[in-house]
């Protein structure tokens, strides 16, 4: 019995990560499957390449017009997810010599091949009900939930076989949905036992369970026939503006208070190369001078994106305003923190305060390796 035992203590950890390596690989593949099927069957529809036409024909004029800006920087925010911290966490369980550099640039790659493959797809079907409708395409067209689950549905009912190509289509959104909740809650998870590894760390599956508990009652509104306004509330005022400000924060903290020689070097230390200038001139100038433009942007442009075709109640834009706030104050927050809690007079808080933390250590959930 106690062979048993021990035989059953050293099999289930390996068992626990190949079923979650498993699921994290079905969930991440599995939609570039479903993606290459429906763009196969998308293209031998009558009408396709109209609209594959349309998505391929630039409109030179509406670099103009901020919105497009604003637009192109959201989706790139939320399809390849800087300053959500799912990078981050991810990448905190890699070697100290992993090849970051490689990583970055194949993984913003995909991410924008995969965001190209997915206009393809989408468009080839807007050319078909173009097509069956008799309209333009700007009339057949919505954005946002619109397109997934009124224009796209009803696009395939009208195909032969539309039962199978329901499945593959709905199947595709949950396994998408379920691959970018696993690295939304990973990120929130790994922060938290890192931050608090004694008492978090020590109890994690514990804490992952309330946590998720909590997050599902908090879900649960979003379940009423209001539903569809509060996500549309939640998803401008939630993360747009302040996804944008904090990333500023954070690349402005690097590279012009940290300095970017120094994160070269320590990027040197870790794969044995030194960036090149253009990554330097990017990280130091152009990428924080843009964030903080497109947030300005974005702050004037941010009551006319909401009401469209509801008009929200003045109270709810200000739960808005507040939502939004709730994030970017943290930061102001935590520096007046840090100066209550930091010895010395205020001359000596501050110098002590831009300067980095010396900590050599590799964090890991529930423990450190040097």
């Amino acid at each position: 019995m106690p062979n048993r035992y021990r035989l059953w203590n050293s099999v289930h950890p390996l068992l626990a990560f190949v079923k979650r390596d498993l699921a994290v690989w079905v969930t991440a593949l599995a939609p570039y499957v479903v993606l290459i099927i429906l763009l196969a069957r998308g293209v031998t529809l009558p009408g396709a390449m109209e609209g594959i036409r349309y998505y391929l024909t630039p409109e030179w004029h509406k670099l103009y017009n901020r919105k497009v800006w604003i637009d192109a920087a959201s989706q790139i925010f939320f399809s390849l997810g800087p300053g959500f911290g799912t990078l981050l966490a991810l990448s905190s369980y890699n070697k100290f010599n992993n090849n970051c550099y490689r990583d970055a640039v194949i993984t913003s790659t995909i991410n924008c091949l995969t965001s190209f493959l997915a206009g393809f797809v989408i468009f080839s079907v807007l050319g078909y009900m173009a097509h069956v409708q008799h309209k333009s395409i700007e009339q057949v067209g919505l954005e946002g939930p619109g397109l997934v689950f009124i224009v796209y549905p009803e696009a395939i009912a009208t195909m032969s076989g539309s039962v199978f190509w329901s499945i593959i289509f709905f199947l595709m959104l949950i396994t998408l949905g379920l691959d970018s909740t696993f690295g939304g809650l990973e990120a929130m998870i790994t922060a938290l036992c890192d931050e608090y590894p004694r008492t978090l760390g020590r109890h994690r599956e514990v804490f992952v369970a309330v946590f998720l508990l909590g997050i599902y009652i908090c879900a649960l509104p979003t379940t009423t026939y209001g539903g569809v306004y509060l996500v549309n509330m939640l998803n401008i005022y939630g993360p747009g503006l302040a996804i944008l400000f904090i990333v500023f924060v954070e690349a402005a903290g690097i590279f012009w208070l940290y300095g970017t020689d120094r994160f070269s070097r320590d990027i040197e230390q870790m794969i044995g190369k030194r960036p090149g200038l253009f990554w330097r001139i990017c990280w130091k100038y152009i990428s924080p001078v843009f964030l903080l433009i497109i947030f300005v942007c974005s702050l004037l442009n941010h009551e006319e994106m909401l009401g469209k075709e509801y008009k929200y109640p003045a109270w709810s834009l200000q739960v808005g305003y507040i939502l939004t706030a709730s994030s970017i104050v943290c930061i102001p927050l935590y520096i007046l923190y840090k100066f209550a809690i930091t010895p010395g007079s205020c001359v000596e808080r501050w110098r002590i305060m831009w300067q980095a933390e010396p900590n050599n250590a590799l964090t890991y959930c529930g423990g450190t390796e040097v």
